[in-house]
């Protein structure tokens, strides 16, 4: 009853509202002024209009602003998603920027070494964690063998200690298991150099007697049977003497920077031809 009621209230109200304008619009025709009746109606009704008026108006700006934020909100997201994709395509290029350089100075090394190399790409370190070692993606069937020797652009890497079918181990000359007969290229002093850290080698057998200075650069001696000859391994940073030693206490900074170690370079044994050694015999 109570809902009854209030229904027939409104409608009431309305059908009121409804024949008040009815009148107004019919003596709004005539020209005439209003008369008193219509003053009453005037003040009942105009009240009630203006916030028919301004409810219209709320709703209709209301809707029209979830529209156009909905619509802003999908083209920030498309926004959005094509700035994503350009920042994805930009890193794509820059990586591939980088990585030609990388391989042009690498191609550029290879050029100044007479013997044949195979170039490899680094897949990972050492799993067992015991040796500053590398893994890279070529091995027996690619040509790669024992101790052969592994460089990159700016210097020595280490050289080859395992070898399976498709991949290859290369211990690092910054394991303190490796060693590396060295000169030091002004002077042609000879020494060994022995890894110690990420950053730092030492360059032992170096005699008091030595011509060797900060800021010399160390090169392979060509000895040993590994690394061909003139190969940089690093640059002097420290050369200590001690009254009791017979040797130098010399500190080695390497040319190769194993942080960012990517692409290398294997170089192979040389093959002597059946028919050179034919001519040899």
């Amino acid at each position: 009853m109570k809902g009854l009621t209030r229904n027939f209230k409104i409608l009431s109200w309305v059908f009121f509202i409804a024949f008040a304008l009815f009148l107004l619009s019919m003596s709004a025709g005539k020209g005439l002024s209003w008369d008193p009746l219509e003053q009453v109606l005037i003040e009942v009704t105009a009240p009630v209009q203006l916030i028919f008026q301004r409810t219209v108006a709320l709703t209709t700006g209301i809707w029209s602003n979830y529209f156009s934020l909905v619509h802003v909100r999908q083209e920030n997201l498309q926004l959005k998603q094509q700035l994503n994709r350009l920042k994805m395509e930009n890193s794509r290029y820059r990586e591939a920027l980088y990585t030609h350089e990388r391989l042009k100075a690498l191609f550029q090394f290879k050029q100044s070494i007479d013997r044949p190399v195979l170039a490899a790409q680094v897949i990972g370190l050492d799993p067992t964690g015991w040796f500053r070692s590398v893994m890279i993606d070529k091995g027996e069937r690619s040509g790669i063998a024992m101790d052969m020797p592994v460089v990159n652009a700016s210097g020595v890497v280490g050289r080859i200690v395992s070898v399976s079918p498709n991949y290859a181990k290369v211990l690092l000359i910054i394991d303190q298991n490796s060693s590396v007969d060295c000169l030091v290229q002004r002077s042609r002093d000879r020494g060994m150099v022995r890894g110690l850290s990420e950053t730092v080698c030492s360059v032992d057998y170096m005699v008091k007697t030595s011509d060797v200075k900060v800021h010399d650069r160390i090169v392979t001696s060509g000895l040993g049977g590994v690394y061909p000859k003139g190969i940089p391994i690093g640059q002097v940073v420290r050369v200590d003497e001690s009254p009791g030693d017979l040797f130098r206490h010399i500190r080695l900074r390497p040319a190769v920077d194993f942080s960012r170690l990517e692409e290398v370079l294997v170089i192979l044994k040389e093959k002597i031809s059946t028919d050179h050694l034919q001519k040899e015999k």
